[in-house]
């Protein structure tokens, strides 16, 4: 094994590498177990679990505990016109002001072909249990809260006098239920009550001895001036049940048919059934013929006959089938520290423990005291612990059939989430889904193709209104409903139709892995057609004879223009060029697998290769972010925008360009 080398271990199968049935694991050093030393204070702080479609947050209260509830669907809004008919004015406009150099001018007047904002992801509401007095005189010392990865599941311990009190969550795919079971380990000794609330516009119910149904609304308009006559169109509607059941000898109550109340029982199951009437990006909320009551009541009668251990055992082996086809192993180097090149494949039998750091019950160091000593105490366990969390949050957020990851997953608290919880097309939903192929969980990018079919549709449409071009575009924000438009506001960040052709980048890469050619085919293949088309049309010849993108900026990023004003609005930013590049590349080779290299339009993508700039070094030596080196007013921005010629993307690499990486290294020191 050679100095530097992680190595990934997974399980060859018979007859189908991505789809192992099973696979013998390596004991680890340490158990894969995210851990607390209390209950949470933050939000942040609360274990999350999902099954792609239900997700909640557990904060492990002691006396109260919330479970918040999320369900993939709610969003506000309905579908949406987004097509601006005044666009290719204003962009004339902008282009002649960049042709100038007046880039000051025409970041102002790009703010013409800006659009309404997203929609917004909504949360579903909150189970809220309340137990009785003597639990907040827990005793000292006995509380753990844990997310175990192997098994999918959030734990809560701690004892009262005598009795340890145990509750265990999680959300099963297979059920498309959220399961909680709360256990005392003296008989008769659990009480306490629950409760459904929701922030939304809601009614809430208990329905007899031992259900609660919600039912509520999305609100269905945002502030959209294009989303029709009507002035409060009908939002989203759903409904969820929260079924409890007891152990023999435990009784409920029905408090005031708005809680449930349950005395003296051994254990409880908690089981949260959801559903949304949301039928499609396309589809009216007026007009869909579901009913998520009825639909709610009938997974819960689907489910209902199955005993606590037959819903866990379905649920673990449909997460495990997932999570454990992939291991990894790292070992202590010989030396300081990690980042001398000396990681070896072995187990890992070292501790961390210091005197110090907060245990819980079982003398676990929390992994908030890992995260602190990391910084000094070599811990190749604890990579390998973050390694695995994130394989876990894209498992929990996102399988076949559900929405596509949101900018949170498909955990939200908020109303009014931040960037309103919305998929961001200039990373961030990329981002999401980068972990899928090298860490093989390829079902989990499902949602993510299905979803850029429905912006080809859309985007066509925005294409042919705004652009004037044939094929289709996404800028850089999107919802439940497809957006394909410009984000409100300024140019910096609403003006970036290269959003689409990001995405379409992950078409290739899925065939690369899989080698699915009726997948490349079938989906692949038209998706980058489309895409491919309007790059070709988008693209101007400039002056100096090569192919340019204009208007254009770098995401988020400013400039200093030459005549010392800040402007954002230029033309074929380094990141453009790089996506299109990248994109020709893959529809040329995609066209030869397919044995369609001789088509038309193969032969244009060909000539406009030909003509794409170049990556330009700066004078200072790193890649230059915009076609021209302006001067950069933020030299330690977030965004490495102009670095995707490296990665995400395949044209910049040691043996082929040994001068833009050395141009890399310094761009990314500067950065820092």
């Amino acid at each position: 094994m050679e100095d530097g080398e992680w190595v990934l271990v997974r399980k060859p199968a018979e007859k189908d590498f991505w789809n192992p049935t099973s696979m013998d694991l390596a004991d680890t050093s340490k158990p894969l177990k995210v851990t607390f030393s209390g209950p949470a204070k933050h939000w942040t702080d609360a274990i999350p679990i999902g099954n792609g479609r239900l997700g909640a947050m557990v904060w492990g209260g002691i006396a109260s505990e919330t479970l918040q509830l999320n369900e993939d669907t709610l969003w506000t809004g309905v579908p949406g016109d987004y097509t601006n008919p005044e666009a290719p004015a204003a962009l004339a406009e902008v282009r002649k002001l960049v042709d100038n150099g007046d880039y000051a001018e025409a970041t102002k007047a790009a703010v013409k072909l800006s659009d309404h904002p997203s929609d917004v992801y909504q949360l579903l509401g909150d189970i809220k249990l309340e137990f009785d007095e003597s639990h907040v005189k827990y005793t000292e010392g006995t509380y753990s809260r844990e997310l175990d990865l192997e098994t999918a599941t959030a734990r809560v311990k701690y004892s009262v006098v005598d009795v340890e009190f145990t509750r265990e969550h999680f959300a099963s795919n297979p059920g498309q239920v959220i399961v909680t079971k709360i256990s005392a380990s003296k008989p008769g000794s659990l009480s306490f009550t629950v409760s459904l609330d929701s922030k939304l516009h809601h009614h809430s119910q208990a329905n007899g001895q031992n259900q609660i149904i919600l039912q509520g609304s999305c609100p269905g308009k945002r502030i959209q001036p294009k989303v029709g006559l009507n002035e409060n169109p009908k939002g989203i509607q759903f409904t969820a049940v929260l079924d409890l059941q007891v152990s023999q000898g435990g009784v409920i109550h029905n408090i005031d048919d708005k809680k449930l109340k349950v005395e003296g029982s051994d254990w409880a199951v908690l089981l949260l059934v959801a559903s949304s009437s949301f039928d499609g990006p396309f589809t009216m909320p007026s007009d869909s013929k579901k009913d998520p009551t009825s639909e709610t009541l009938n997974a819960l009668k689907s489910i209902k006959t199955l005993s606590y251990s037959d819903l866990y055992a379905h649920h673990l082996d449909d997460y495990q089938n997932l999570f454990h086809r992939v291991s990894l192993q790292l070992s202590k180097s010989s030396k300081s520290n990690l980042g001398d090149g000396s990681l070896e494949m072995k187990e890992v039998k070292s501790s961390t423990k210091n005197s110090h750091f907060s245990e819980s019950n079982d003398g676990a160091v929390s992994t908030a005291e890992r995260v602190k000593s990391f910084q000094t105490d070599e811990d190749p366990s604890f990579v390998e612990l973050l390694f695995q969390y994130g394989r876990y949050l894209l498992i929990s957020s996102s399988r076949p059939g559900t929405q596509v990851s949101n900018l949170q997953g498909i955990w939200n608290k908020d109303i009014e989430p931040a960037w309103d919880c919305a998929p961001h097309l200039n990373i961030n939903l990329q981002m999401n889904y980068w972990p899928s192929l090298p860490c093989n969980l390829k079902e989990c990018q499902e949602p993510l193709f299905d979803f850029i079919s429905s912006l080809a549709i859309n985007g066509s449409k925005t294409a042919k209104v705004n652009y004037e071009t044939s094929g289709w575009v996404a800028h850089q924000v999107t919802d439940i409903w497809a957006k394909t438009s410009p984000d409100r506001g300024e140019a910096v960040w609403a003006l970036w139709p290269m959003g689409g052709a990001w995405l379409c980048t992950h078409l290739w890469e899925h065939f690369t892995y899989t080698m699915d050619k009726d997948f490349l085919k079938n989906k692949a293949y038209p998706l980058l057609e489309g895409c491919t088309s309007f790059l070709l049309d988008w693209l101007i010849e400039g002056p100096g004879g090569y192919l340019e993108t204009n208007p254009s900026t770098s995401p988020e990023h400013m400039f200093v223009a030459p005549d010392g004003k800040p402007a954002s609005v230029s033309y074929s930013s380094t990141m453009d060029i790089a996506i299109i590049r990248e994109v020709f590349t893959e529809i040329v080779s995609a066209a030869e697998v397919l044995g369609r290299k001789d088509d038309a339009l193969i032969g244009k993508v060909r000539e406009a290769q030909a003509k794409l700039p170049p990556t330009k070094i700066a004078r200072d030596g790193s890649i230059m972010e915009w076609a021209v080196d302006f001067q950069d007013p933020e030299v330690h921005h977030r965004h490495v925008s102009h670095l995707f010629g490296l990665f995400p993307g395949h044209m910049i690499t040691v043996e082929k360009t040994p001068d833009l990486c050395k141009a890399v290294d310094f761009t990314l020191f500067k950065r820092v």
